[in-house]
């Protein structure tokens, strides 16, 4: 069975269900979790240097403050099922390569993490984190999908 799940998360409510789903599963089968989360990279074109300095520092902190308030949440959950969580933030042009690497260097034999579940057009359009991972992992990944009303 399954030892060590990698659950990413960006801090949406899919994503919030996803990591409860995965939190409860890692319980069951007395696996630990590794909680990622991927901070983009802040881009901008400016005319004076001090403008990408401040824009960049607000940024930074801001991002940071969310990144830190999501794996704070997903630590909370696993604390209330006994689950041992570490947690990993970094940072990533290509979020999907990122949980990839992550999974790949903390020895995950298991990505569980959410999926819109974007069908024809708006698939391909949209694309999606969710189906990269599943693409080019070659480690198993477990997809959350919302519930259908």
């Amino acid at each position: 069975m399954y030892t060590h799940i990698l659950v990413p998360t960006d801090g949406s409510s899919l994503s919030n269900f996803a990591v409860d789903e995965a939190m409860a599963f890692a319980s069951s089968v007395n696996a630990r979790v590794t909680l990622l989360t991927v901070i983009e990279p802040f881009h901008l074109i400016a005319f004076a240097p001090e403008q990408v300095a401040e824009t960049r520092d607000a940024y930074d902190r801001h991002a940071r403050r969310e990144a830190e308030q999501r794996l704070r949440r997903g630590e909370e959950e696993a604390g209330v099922l006994g689950v041992v969580c570490d947690t990993v933030l970094v940072t990533s042009d290509d979020p999907h390569e990122a949980i990839i690497e992550v999974a790949k260097g903390r020895n995950c034999d298991l990505i569980a993490m959410a999926s819109h579940g974007r069908r024809g057009v708006k698939a391909l359009v949209l694309g999606s984190v969710t189906a990269k991972v599943l693409t080019h992992s070659s480690i198993p990944v477990l997809v959350y999908r919302p519930k259908v009303a």
